[in-house]
C-alpha cells in the first residue's frame, strides 16, 4: 500500500509530481450507525475506523492529532459538573472574577447533546471568558502525538485544527448565533476585549504549534456566509485569518480553513486570507457554488480540500453522477487538490462508493506518474 502519510505531505507541499490524494471523512457514517445500533455492512463490522480506511485503500485526515495540543487553565479555575436529572448536565466554571455556567441535555435521537444554556449569556459571563482566555496556556503532549502516529500514521500526515477565531467562536462555542449578534451591538467594548484576549491566547498556542513536528494546519472555522456575511467577514474574520497565516507560514506550515456553509459571497476574499487552501467548500446541488466558481476564486495557487458533495454518495444519485463530479474536480483542480467529501459521508451514504472514487484517483495518479 502507498505510504499515504508521505503522499499527503508531498501533495500539500507541491512535491507530488502531479499526483493527488483521496481523503474522505467517514467517521460521521460510523458514529451514526454505532449510535443507532445498526450493524455495519460486511466486511466492516468489528473493524476499527483506521482498519476501515485501510480496507478502503484511502487516506484519512488526521485531525486526531489534536490530542497532542492541550489547553491549560489557570490553576485558580475550578470546574465542576452536576447531574440535574432528565439527562441534563450542568457545568460550572469558577474563577476569581466570577463564574460561567452551561447546561446540555442528552437526547435519544441524536449523538450530540442539546444546548440548554450557553457558556455565555450575560455580559458578566463574557468578562469571565475573557479572563480565562487571558490566563490560559498551552502545552505539547508528546504521548498523545505518538499514540496517534501508532494508530493512524500510515494513513495520512498528522494534522491539527486551531480553535475558532473571534466571531466564529462566539457563534459556535460560546454564545450561539442570535445571542452573539446581539452582543456585538449591545456590548461592543466587552466583545472587543474578548476578541483581543482570544487572539493573544491563540498566539500562545501558535508558538507551540510552530515548534511542533506537525506541518499541516487547519483553521476549524465552519464558515457560513448566512451567519458571517461579507461586512462581518471583513471586519472580524479576515484580519485575524491573515495574521494567523502569516505567523504559521514563518514556520513553513500548510494552512487551510474550513468553509462548509454557503460560500459564494465570501469566495472573492479567498486570496486575501493568506490561506494555502480552503476545506469543505460544497458545490451545487448541495451548496451554493459551482465548481467553476470555486476554481476561479482559488486560482492557480490555492488548494481545494474536498469538493465532492456528500449527497453523491447516497442512492438518490446514480453512480455516474459521482464519477462525473470526481473527474471534473481532478480536471479543474489537480494537482492542488486534496480530494474529499464536502464534508462527511452521511449515515445513509454507500461506503462502497468510496472505492469508486479511489479507483479514479489511482488511475489518474498512475497516468501522471508515467
Amino acid at each position: 500500500m502507498t505510504d499515504l502519510s508521505a503522499l499527503h505531505e508531498a501533495v500539500a507541499f507541491g512535491r507530488s509530481n502531479g499526483r493527488i490524494i483521496w481523503q474522505p471523512r467517514i467517521s460521521c457514517w460510523l458514529n451514526d450507525k454505532q449510535f443507532a445500533g445498526e450493524p455495519l455492512p460486511e466486511p466492516y463490522e468489528g473493524m476499527s475506523l483506521p482498519d476501515i480506511y485501510r480496507s478502503l485503500g484511502c487516506s484519512a485526515r488526521l485531525y486526531y492529532a489534536n490530542r497532542s495540543l492541550q489547553r491549560i487553565e489557570d490553576p485558580r479555575v475550578v470546574t465542576t459538573r452536576h447531574d440535574r436529572g432528565d439527562a441534563k448536565t450542568e457545568t460550572v466554571v469558577e474563577t476569581p472574577v466570577g463564574n460561567q455556567r452551561d447546561i446540555i441535555q442528552r437526547v435519544p435521537e441524536n449523538i450530540r447533546p442539546l444546548r440548554i444554556k450557553w457558556p455565555v449569556t450575560t455580559e458578566e459571563e463574557l468578562k469571565v471568558a475573557t479572563w480565562r482566555a487571558e490566563h490560559c496556556t498551552w502545552r505539547w503532549n508528546q504521548e498523545g502525538y505518538e499514540a496517534v502516529l501508532a494508530e493512524w500514521g500510515d494513513l495520512g500526515a498528522p494534522t491539527v485544527f486551531l480553535p475558532r477565531m473571534n466571531i466564529q467562536d462566539l457563534y459556535i462555542n460560546t454564545m450561539g448565533v442570535q445571542n452573539a449578534i446581539y452582543a456585538l451591538y449591545d456590548w461592543p467594548e466587552t466583545v472587543e476585549a474578548y476578541f483581543r484576549a482570544l487572539d493573544e491566547a491563540h498566539d500562545r498556542l501558535i508558538d507551540v504549534v510552530n515548534d511542533c513536528p506537525i506541518r499541516i494546519i487547519n483553521l476549524g472555522e465552519n464558515i457560513h456566509a448566512g451567519t458571517l456575511p461579507p461586512d462581518l467577514f471583513r471586519k472580524y474574520h479576515l484580519p485575524a485569518c491573515q495574521r494567523r497565516c502569516e505567523r504559521l507560514h514563518t514556520a513553513s506550515k500548510f494552512v487551510s480553513s474550513h468553509w462548509d456553509g454557503d460560500c459564494r459571497p465570501l469566495l472573492p476574499f479567498a486570496h486575501e486570507t493568506g490561506l494555502d487552501g480552503i476545506e469543505a467548500i460544497t458545490p451545487q446541488p448541495q451548496g451554493d457554488v459551482t465548481l467553476e466558481e470555486v476554481r476561479e476564486a482559488l486560482g492557480d495557487d490555492m488548494f481545494l480540500l474536498d469538493g465532492i458533495p456528500a449527497i453523491y454518495f447516497d442512492a438518490t444519485f446514480p453512480v455516474e453522477t459521482l464519477i462525473t463530479c470526481t473527474e471534473k474536480l481532478i480536471e479543474l483542480f489537480a494537482p492542488r487538490l486534496i480530494l474529499g467529501i464536502s464534508d462527511e459521508l452521511s449515515s445513509t451514504g454507500d461506503i462502497e462508493r468510496i472505492r469508486i472514487v479511489g479507483d479514479i484517483v489511482d488511475a489518474y495518479n498512475q497516468r501522471v506518474s508515467g
